[in-house]
């Protein structure tokens, strides 16, 4: 295993400047955010969704939602500041990103970055290495589709670049830690992952600390390669941070994402995959645990544009305390020459106090009818007080009683984790979360 101490991604300019988990109660649409220079509660109802079959002529709305059409550059001035009636954002209490809206550069100062990295990789593994703008791969994916990710693309000089080799098998991870120097910081980062021809690895990005960080991470694997990324949010609880993940599986390729939201004031990750030949899988895990005024979001898009791919998506969140929030949106778009296609996609949040909200919200566009299976699923309760019933008849105390259906409720993501560590720590992290609330 080498240990490389990386300088936060260098940036450009002045560095100054339903199926029911339990029963359906408390599943009413969430009130979504507002403008930024509104108030952060308004109530506009929650989405429909979005199913179009083969033949049907779309409506202007459908038009309005349609995830693949929606325009794609690196220039800043063509990104408009997210307001609440576009639909992307209506959601997301724009006034807590509000710094990630600026274009300006990372807060690093000498010997001081706003977001230090400690870059780990397998022996064996080429060094770590960067990408200037414009130097291929970087940019060969990830083109943004919103400011935040075109101002994290133009303000990182040079993106983190970890590459699994040809033909390679790596028993240990590629791992990233990056540790925010203060909330008040603002960071910019574009990170590369890739996994060429025939290998197999795995990448940790671990986030702890606090800053306003606005971050890239762009995927690219292989033929017959297989990826695993791991993205852990345990920030600090006035940390920001929108993320963008964008991914791109070649011909009988294999990725695996989990995300992981466990700490931060507000967090809103968008994770893309998308197909570039036939043969490829995309699996995207997800596992968040919002407490008092936190608020996560997950959006998710997996554009299936090749034949015979196939992608699975399970998110699973809880909330407990006042004001916690989490929205998740999961969007599958199966396009016309997309033949042969069996995707599936599913959300259950478990609401375990009063005063927390959740929307999940499925979208699936289907421009063919020839494809394998397509579906989903998305619920939001309370405890099922049938489990409840049962277990205290055995002699259970009620306080372990809900534990158990937490750790059951989590356990079907935690145990499609591959490395122990990580594991064991969100174990962990899961009991601290109960404790606070059930004790």
């Amino acid at each position: 295993m080498t240990t490389t101490d990386v300088k936060g991604a260098e940036s450009a300019g002045d560095p100054t400047a339903n199926e029911a988990v339990g029963h359906a109660a408390g599943a009413a649409p969430v009130a979504a955010s507002s403008a930024i220079d509104g108030s952060d509660v308004a109530s506009p109802e929650l989405e429909e969704e979005n199913l179009t079959l083969p033949g049907q002529e779309a409506s202007a709305a459908h038009a309005a939602l349609n995830r693949g059409a929606r325009k794609r550059s690196f220039e800043v001035s063509d990104h408009e500041v997210p307001k609440s009636d576009i639909e992307e954002w209506r959601f997301t209490p724009l006034r807590r990103f509000k710094a990630l809206f600026q274009d300006v550069a990372s807060d690093d100062r000498e010997g001081d970055p706003a977001v230090d990295y400690q870059v780990s990789t397998p022996e064996g593994a080429p060094e770590v290495s960067t990408l200037a703008i414009g130097e291929a791969p970087r940019g060969t994916v990830l083109v943004p589709e919103d400011l935040p990710t075109a101002v994290a693309s133009a303000r990182t000089e040079q993106a983190l670049h970890l590459v699994a080799e040809k033909n390679v098998t790596y028993d240990a991870p590629f791992r990233v830690d990056m540790v925010g120097r203060g909330a008040d910081r603002r960071a910019n980062a574009h990170i590369v992952l890739e996994a060429q021809e025939s290998s197999s690895a795995t990448f940790i990005l671990n986030h702890s600390g606090a800053a306003q960080y606005a971050q890239n991470v762009e995927m690219i694997v292989g033929d017959n390669a297989q990826m695993t990324v791991i993205t852990l949010l345990d920030w600090d609880d006035d940390a920001v941070h929108i993320a963008t993940h964008h991914s791109r599986v070649g011909r009988d390729s294999r990725l695996k994402h989990i995300a992981v939201t466990l700490g931060g004031s507000a967090v809103r990750l968008n994770s893309i995959g998308e197909y570039a030949a036939p043969g490829g899988e995309i699996e995207k895990l997800g596992l968040y645990f919002s407490d008092e005024n936190q608020f996560f979001e997950n959006r998710l898009f997996v554009d299936h544009s090749a034949p015979n791919c196939v992608s699975n998506v399970a998110y699973k969140g809880a909330l407990q305390g006042k004001n916690a929030r989490s929205v998740w949106v999961g969007d599958v778009l199966i396009r016309k020459e997309a033949e042969g296609t069996n995707t599936y996609e599913l959300n259950r949040n478990l609401v375990l106090t009063e005063g927390a909200r959740a929307d999940s919200v499925p979208n699936l566009e289907i421009e063919t009818g020839e494809i394998e299976g397509a579906g989903h699923a998305a619920a939001t309760g309370r405890f099922d007080d049938e489990q409840l019933f049962y277990l205290r008849a055995r002699g259970i105390p009620e306080i372990e009683a809900r534990r158990l259906v937490v750790r059951g409720f989590f356990a079907e993501i935690i145990q499609q984790i591959d490395v122990p560590e990580i594991r064991e720590r969100l174990s962990a992290s899961i009991e601290d979360e109960l404790a606070r609330s059930m004790n």
